[in-house]
């Protein structure tokens, strides 16, 4: 066969490069990162490779596409308004932001604006361990109108972040209470271990409270607080270093079930 085109693509995340036929038909594609070649036919083989030799880096394993996993056959039978994954940080205030901006001119900055600023870092920052085998779920909905700000899901385990704007402000924290800056002290902590309990019954899986304080200029504790991780937003990128807690098989299973929206109708 000759006139095969190699066309690149994206698809949740990642580059492929789809060796195409003449009438717009795929004959195989190569997922650079899972160093594969997936051919759809056995017959095409050698021209196919000869097709990608350019792009090809290192060695390759070729072969036909390999069965789906539980987890991918899942993704695929979701139904695109109860997937989560698409969402964005801070989608549920995008949201609101967009349907209520507000006045245009206010003595004081709308506190939705502060808390999407934190989210987004937060959320930012969660999205960059991808590449190290974890998934970041954003502002995953609880029945009652809360809400998960972001589900991190990985090697290390599973974790329900709140992300708090704390720019130029103290911090103190006396748990269950947070206090920034000049705003009033909330039992916030208490607050997260809630979601984080009813995302574990939701998942049936553990998952572990996480604050992350963004650009505050102190914090203080009283104590160590019960369950809840303490973070600073410039801390993040250390979890991409815990591990030893849930297989590659297991963050995918996990990641299925919690994009999906029916999962959190019940808790």
């Amino acid at each position: 066969m000759s006139g095969l085109r190699v066309v690149p693509a994206f698809r949740h995340g990642r580059e492929r490069l789809y060796v195409c036929r003449p009438d717009g038909g795929t004959a195989a594609w190569y997922d650079r990162e899972a160093g594969r070649v997936n051919l759809l036919g056995e017959d095409v083989r050698d021209e196919v490779l000869a097709a990608l030799k350019p792009f090809l880096t290192g060695p390759v394993t070729v072969g036909p596409p390999p069965v789906p996993t539980p987890a991918e056959l899942a993704r695929l039978t979701l139904h695109p308004d109860d997937d989560l994954a698409p969402n964005r940080p801070g989608e549920a205030l995008l949201v609101a932001l967009d349907r209520d901006p507000g006045p245009a001119h206010r003595l004081r900055a709308d506190p939705r604006r502060r808390a999407l600023t934190a989210e987004r870092t937060v959320g930012g920052a969660l999205d960059r361990l991808e590449g190290a085998g974890w998934h970041t779920l954003h502002s995953v909905p609880l029945p009652g109108g809360d809400r998960v700000h972001h589900l991190l899901i990985g090697p290390g385990g599973l974790f329900a972040v709140h992300a708090l704007y704390a720019h130029r402000s103290r911090v103190l924290i006396a748990d269950p209470m947070v206090t920034a800056g000049h705003r009033d002290p909330e039992p916030l902590l208490r607050r997260l271990r809630a979601d984080a309990d009813r995302a574990t019954h939701a998942l049936t899986a553990e998952v572990h409270p996480v604050l992350v304080l963004v650009a505050p200029s102190h914090l203080t504790t009283t104590a160590e607080p019960h369950r809840v991780r303490v973070l600073r937003d410039t801390d993040l990128p250390a979890l991409a270093r815990l591990g030893g807690v849930l297989k590659p098989a297991d963050v995918e299973a996990l990641h299925a079930m919690a994009r999906d929206r029916r999962t959190w109708s019940r808790v």
